[in-house]
């Protein structure tokens, strides 16, 4: 009885979140965008370092749709999106699931600049469609999403709020806890934050930026300090692809987790790709933002915990 209490409670939220994903589908529409649906169960998955994928069998669950929605675009698909459930092992906590909702969206002849562009545009229509303004209350902070986004480089956020520089939290390996620590804590209280350019290393898929090539051309959403989505111009070099694949197998038979087969048939399709920008947006958080949810486990049906 518990349970149903809680699923009872979470029903108007769930209601919401209904609405949402198919104002996210009228939007793509709109914008001329082809809905797609790919397999969840793959031979592999793109192998990067610090993402660790669920074994079904000899095959694994899609940590993203990303590789088989990157063989469309190369195969002609010049605008398509997708909502799906992806697996990441050993994921979980106030904004983890280890299963989670997707939406992810590629669009040929664009970049990272303006995919952000899309971005602050989906955004502005789903909050829009929620409160009929363009301002979101969220956990007691007012974000006003109307006019021009921020957009911070991630060396500058370094020296902004890390109290260190990003050449240094590489070389000692703190990227990541100064990242959570000091740096998202501060991003997005009172406009949505674009952190664009992040350091090479940390940017398997995506394209060097050709006046700095110590960074990519990726960038990660912001909103109330929550990370919303992660976006890129797209890598279409198969050599450099095959490179950082083997970089970071490497990286991963360091750290005692699985070697990935490499996936041969996206490497072989991909030289036929155009430049394309690419976004992953997580649905669980974006709902999260929209019913001034505290937690995850608010916005689903089921946690694991409660199966």
């Amino acid at each position: 009885m518990h349970h149903n209490r809680l699923l009872a409670a979470k029903k108007a939220r769930l209601t919401e979140r209904a609405r949402i994903i198919q104002n996210i589908r009228s939007f793509f529409v709109r914008e001329g965008y082809l809905e797609i649906d790919t397999p969840l169960l793959l031979p592999t998955v793109a192998p990067e370092a610090y993402i660790d994928p669920v074994a079904a069998g000899s095959d694994f669950l899609q940590t993203s749709p990303e590789l088989c929605m990157k063989r469309l675009a190369a195969a002609g698909y010049e605008r398509i999106f997708q909502l799906a459930h992806c697996w990441r092992e050993r994921e979980r906590g106030t904004l983890h699931l280890p299963e989670f909702t997707m939406l992810e969206w590629y669009r040929a002849d664009s970049d990272y600049r303006w995919l952000m562009s899309e971005t602050s545009s989906l955004l502005r229509y789903l909050v829009h469609n929620s409160t009929a303004t363009e301002v979101l209350s969220y956990q007691g902070k007012t974000i006003d999403l109307s006019g021009e986004w921020e957009q911070l480089p991630v060396r500058e956020a370094f020296s902004r709020f890390g109290g260190v520089s990003m050449e240094e939290a590489l070389r000692s390996d703190d990227f990541d806890r100064v990242m959570v620590e000091r740096i998202e804590p501060e991003l997005g209280k009172e406009k949505p934050v674009f952190l664009y350019d992040y350091p090479a290393c940390r940017s398997a898929l995506a394209r060097l930026k050709e006046s700095d090539p110590s960074v990519a051309e990726r960038f990660e959403l912001y909103i109330a300090g929550i990370e919303l989505a992660n976006g890129f111009s797209e890598l279409i070099d198969p050599v450099e692809q095959r490179r950082r694949f083997l970089h970071d197998n490497a990286q991963r038979h360091a750290a005692g987790v699985t070697v990935l087969p490499l996936p041969e048939r996206f490497l072989a399709e991909m030289a036929s790709m155009p430049q394309t920008a690419g976004i992953a947006l997580g649905v669980d958080r974006l709902v999260m933002l929209l019913t001034d949810a505290g937690a995850i486990d608010a916005v689903v049906t089921f946690t694991p915990e409660e199966l």
